[in-house]
């Protein structure tokens, strides 16, 4: 049940990061998937050495830090096949 709480989270997480990226993203639903799960992954890394992972009630910084790596990945990734650049 791990897997399929953290293809669910990545999604999210991956559709979020789309919804505050500016301008058009060329990006099938697995690649929101698997850049949203490696960010959340990243994220959660992130927020232990932060020392922020364990606070009350729904971790919103955990949240946000995952959704701001989500985004850094995407970037890279639409900067890397040139989907992110308008077609002439």
């Amino acid at each position: 049940m791990e897997i399929i709480g953290l293809i669910i989270f990545g999604a999210v997480i991956g559709a979020l990061a789309r919804l505050f990226m500016k301008g058009d993203q060329n990006l099938g639903i697995l690649w929101t998937i698997i850049l949203g799960v490696a960010g959340a992954l990243v994220g959660y890394w992130l927020s232990g050495v932060l020392g922020v992972e364990d606070t009350e009630g729904i971790d919103w910084i955990r949240w946000a830090i995952s959704i701001v790596v989500s985004i850094l990945f995407i970037s890279i990734y639409l900067g890397i096949t040139n989907k992110g650049r308008a077609r002439r």
